[in-house]
């Protein structure tokens, strides 16, 4: 039955039953009349009746009245103001006390708002998404949402079966932003938004771009957290961490991938399960800092996390986001610093994310030619629009802010700071003076620099940059992009290449290995062996090596004795520091079972062990890692015995590293060294406890009067086959 009432007009009506009213708190709720009483509207599909009751005494006030059968409701009442009331409803002859989420008035701050319009509030997650608060006496989540070129936006949840018709939002015109709050609704709660296109109708439930928590995927809701009271118990790491900074620091990193370090049968390990495992394992091997791959939230397994619809959610697959505070908590009281993979440079195209998120090009550009990957076959944000750039930057500093963490390492830096990134002629478009800069993502990318190391002067930001982009890691105000570090993908791939060479071809090879120090110093570098190199068909660390299996693994421990004394911070993958057999898979554990009695795989572990515990230990180094005054060839063209030779300075002390390619035993090998003294064997990698041969040195050598090498002093040496030394200078 239809009745049409006086109290509201014909087109507002249908708009309400249409569900496509665009200012929604005009017509529902209370409505001061001029007789001094309220008309209030209520919509509620398959109710009965309404009733109007006192909040406090829960006498009838009056009785709304049925004015359109899909259940538009209205009714004058007597009040004593807009919040003295509730609704009592009736569904199915049982009654059902609520308060009335329409009789709220705004509680976003108008600065807020005027900041995020230009892009420079820094902590949007305190007010954008759900937050559980309290208003006026009354518990329930304030829903935020920015969907400026929506029709109407409305949240739907485990609260309210799902049904668009019952949450509708207000729409503040200033700056496109949606709200509701919605009493009763608490911690937990599954939540997502129904938006209606103007142009495409009602699109595929969009979880929140804020939101702090999901559902384990598949599926996809976005899930209500409460504040958090944890208590956090890593003053003092952070005091050390003030204190000392990283760039003379030894900086060794595990970067792992929750999902597949270890297992429980086919189950993941909890992030707990993880810090009663993962840390301990960490600190026994010496590492400083583990590097996750990326943990925001993500639909797809096989994307490793690189294709992020939650960049505010820590994945639930292991957990709530205080059990990730734990393990980040408990890596901190054990001395162990925490990096996260952050990816500002692309996301997915699922249906339940960012992309045409209120059915137009909102996060990501409208044209494919500035807004998709290529490669990824997903979205690139658009980075020149304030919003979506403090939606990002907030973000970096997000993770610092409620997690602790010590740093991000931004994936793909390459790909944002370049238009025509593995695109071809016409397939981009250049910037505003005729260039291939993204300068947007430029802007962007110095700016969460500069704010992340505001705030935390002592954190790591790390770029994945894989060009020569001039100055990554120099300073804003020097010209530079503002990160501390670089990841050393020349040294990586020279050096790789190298190790793949039959060593008998190595000597028409031998300056893959010295190049990377014409350069070494001219960024704050870190020396990544990666996830990347041991995945899509390109074997594990133990496969690149060429040989049988004793070459292999001799192969590879003098290799990771080179790249330890090499200048440059480190980072291993997990499986690298035992030579896991076979490529890595994102799906299964790795292959803990190669240390049951297998001497090389353990013997490799523990050198891995050993040169962490020598790295820390030692100042040579570490101390000058990005000064040129800390490093000194002693022979760089020793091709025909694929030889290298030199020493690592600080402090006055001196570290003698030389690295044997070749399967050739080298006895009675002169090296010119920089003083006169006893040069202590450290760590010889052929040592019979890594899997070696043990040739050696019997712990040490005297240096002899005997000019060589352009020096007074020379060390007269067994080198053993594809082996590394460490010898320390002894005055």
């Amino acid at each position: 039955m239809n009745r049409t009432a006086a109290l509201i007009s014909k087109g507002e009506l249908d708009s309400i039953v249409n569900v496509d009213h665009g200012n929604i708190f005009a017509v529902l709720g209370p409505h001061k009349m001029h007789n001094g009483s309220y008309v209030v509207r209520a919509y509620r599909p398959e109710a009965t009746a309404i009733r109007v009751i006192d909040r406090n005494t829960h006498q009838a006030l009056g009785t709304l009245n049925l004015i359109h059968e899909t259940g538009l409701f209205e009714g004058e009442v007597s009040l004593s103001a807009r919040d003295s009331y509730q609704l009592c409803i009736t569904y199915d002859g049982e009654e059902h006390i609520i308060e009335d989420p329409y009789r709220f008035t705004t509680a976003l701050n108008p600065t807020d708002v005027y900041l995020f319009g230009e892009g420079t509030h820094e902590k949007l997650y305190k007010w954008l998404g759900a937050h559980v608060v309290e208003i006026e006496g009354v518990a329930g989540t304030l829903f935020t949402v920015w969907a400026p070129n929506a029709k109407r936006v409305s949240v739907v949840g485990d609260f309210n079966y799902w049904d668009g018709r019952l949450h509708s939002m207000r729409k503040h015109l200033a700056g496109g932003l949606w709200e509701i709050f919605i009493p009763g609704v608490g911690h937990d709660a599954l939540y997502k938004y129904e938006i209606l296109s103007a142009e495409h109708g009602i699109l595929p439930l969009k979880a929140d771009p804020m939101g702090f928590a999901a559902q384990l995927p598949p599926e996809t809701a976005s899930r209500v957290v409460a504040q958090s009271d944890f208590e956090w118990s890593d003053a003092q790491w952070a005091e050390r961490k003030v204190e000392q900074g990283y760039r003379d620091q030894p900086v060794s990193v595990y970067e792992v991938h929750l999902g597949s370090w270890k297992r429980q049968g086919e189950n993941y390990l909890s992030y707990d399960e993880l810090a009663d495992q993962l840390i301990p394992y960490v600190k026994r091997m010496g590492f400083t800092h583990i590097q996750l791959m990326p943990i925001s939230e993500f639909p797809f397994d096989g994307s490793w996390g690189y294709q992020p619809v939650g960049l505010y959610a820590p994945t639930s697959r292991f957990g709530t986001p205080d059990q990730f505070k734990a393990f980040v908590n408990r890596c901190h009281q054990n001395s162990i610093g925490v990096l996260v993979d952050w990816v500002p440079g692309h996301f997915p195209s699922d249906g339940h994310g960012l992309a045409f998120f209120d059915g137009s090009p909102l996060y990501e550009h409208a044209d494919p030619r500035q807004g998709f990957h290529p490669d990824w076959n997903t979205y690139i944000y658009n980075y020149g629009r304030c919003e979506v750039a403090n939606f990002l930057f907030s973000n970096a500093l997000f993770w610092f802010d409620e997690f602790h963490i010590d740093g991000l390492r931004v994936d793909a830096v390459a790909s944002m700071l370049y238009l025509d990134y593995s695109r071809e002629d016409g397939e981009w478009i250049p910037n505003e003076h005729g260039g291939r800069e993204n300068l947007a993502a430029i802007d962007l990318l110095k700016r969460v620099n500069q704010k992340v190391y505001e705030h935390y002067p002592n954190a790591m930001m790390v770029a994945e940059e894989s060009t020569a982009w001039p100055g990554v890691s120099h300073p804003v105000y020097a010209g530079g992009l503002g990160f501390g570090y670089k990841w050393n993908m020349g040294w990586m791939n020279d050096s790789l290449r190298y190790m793949s060479n039959e060593p008998v071809h190595r000597k028409y090879h031998h300056h893959d290995m010295t190049f990377s120090l014409l350069y070494a110093f001219n960024e704050n570098f870190v020396l990544p062996l990666s996830h990347d190199e041991v995945v899509h068909g390109k074997g594990s660390m133990l496969d690149k090596m060429p040989g049988d299996a004793w070459q292999k693994f001799a192969n590879l421990r003098a290799f990771y004795g080179f790249m330890w004394a090499h200048p440059g911070k480190k980072l291993l993958f997990m499986g690298c520091e035992f030579a896991q057999g076979k490529e890595w898979d994102c799906n299964r554990s790795l292959d803990w079972h190669l240390l049951d009695d297998n001497h090389w795989h353990s013997g490799v572990q523990k050198l891995v062990e050993d040169l962490n515990k020598l790295y820390l230990s030692k100042p040579t180094l570490h101390f000058d890692d990005c000064e040129a005054r800390g490093f000194e060839w002693l022979d760089a063209d020793d091709h025909n015995a694929s030889i290298f030779a030199f020493a690592r300075k600080a402090h006055g002390k001196v570290m003698l590293v030389v690295t044997n390619m070749t399967p050739v035993l080298r006895e009675d090998y002169r090296l010119g060294v920089p003083h006169s003294g006893f040069y202590q064997e450290c760590i010889n990698t052929d040592a019979h406890v890594y899997g070696g041969s043990d040739k050696g040195n019997a712990g040490g050598v005297i240096s002899e009067p005997i000019a060589s090498h352009g020096r007074e002093q020379s060390v007269l040496l067994t080198v053993p086959p594809l082996a590394t030394l460490f010898l320390e200078w002894q005055p």
